[in-house]
């Protein structure tokens, strides 16, 4: 079978849902918040920008950052001590908020149908064709995965730069415009790196979620690892996108993700 046929078997494959509900991200109470108030920053994973609360807890935790007015406080992980812990924390000054967490590696087998559906959902096709020419097509995937997530927030009417601060996400997804200086119909730049380097033809979710209903668009980076696309300025917004290495010589896993996404909101 020809590898563009296959592919769209495998999309069309009820095995789909498994691997759409790998998205993962940092949901705000809300995103607007006054001086002192409680911002409570909830880690989510699930499908149709839907969350349930993560499991995870601090052992999970490779670095979490709060950025805001031009320094960061890379020392969040102390306020994890349970499973499935928010991050609660207060802002006194006001300006723009950035929270990136960078998970460490976690492990997963799927079955050779699952994987390489996982791969053609997600447009990984780089490595769908390396599994092609080396006959892997019938094995099953070993893989370390890990989450490089970010959010952005509102503290007062004072807008900043922090929104497009330098982190140290392998996988980073950045506004080239504050999204709380939009206005609806504007269109949103967003840059996408990985290790720094402009990601090149990947696939990119958009995500709307507005009045119980999540509008998902699907767009490809260009040559300098940008999308672009015009904002709603209603309901909270997700860019989520997936970098595939092949490892070699490793004796657990033979790839490597990187799962990425950033988020913000009007509400």
């Amino acid at each position: 079978m020809k590898l563009k046929s296959l592919i769209n078997t495998f999309i069309l494959s009820s095995l789909f849902t498994l691997l759409s509900s790998h998205e993962f991200w940092l949901q705000p109470n809300k995103y607007f918040y006054k001086r002192g108030e409680d911002i409570n920053i909830r880690f989510l994973v699930g499908e149709n920008f839907q969350g349930e609360n993560w499991e995870g807890d601090s052992s999970r935790i490779k670095n979490l950052v709060y950025y805001f007015g031009g320094s960061k406080d890379d020392d969040l992980t102390k306020l994890f001590t349970e499973k499935g812990d928010s991050l609660k924390v207060k802002q006194y000054d006001e300006g723009t908020a950035m929270i990136t967490y960078n998970s460490r590696n976690a492990y997963i087998e799927l079955d050779s149908a699952e994987f390489n559906q996982y791969l053609a959902g997600e447009g990984l096709i780089d490595a769908l064709e390396y599994r092609t020419r080396h006959n892997e097509m019938d094995s099953t995937g070993y893989e370390f995965y890990q989450r490089s997530i970010k959010t952005i927030f509102q503290v007062g009417s004072v807008k900043d730069d922090t929104y497009k601060q330098s982190t140290s996400l392998p996988l980073d997804i950045i506004p080239l415009s504050h999204p709380y200086k939009l206005k609806t119909s504007d269109p949103v730049l967003m840059l996408i790196l990985f290790q720094n380097q402009p990601l090149v033809n990947a696939k990119v979710k958009v995500w709307n979620r507005y009045e119980g209903e999540t509008i998902k668009e699907e767009l490809f980076t260009d040559e300098k690892g940008m999308i672009t696309f015009p904002i709603l300025t209603k309901g909270k917004w997700m860019i989520s996108c997936v970098k595939m290495l092949r490892l070699e010589n490793n004796p657990q896993a033979q790839w490597q993700s990187y799962w990425g996404s950033c988020t913000w909101g009007y509400y």
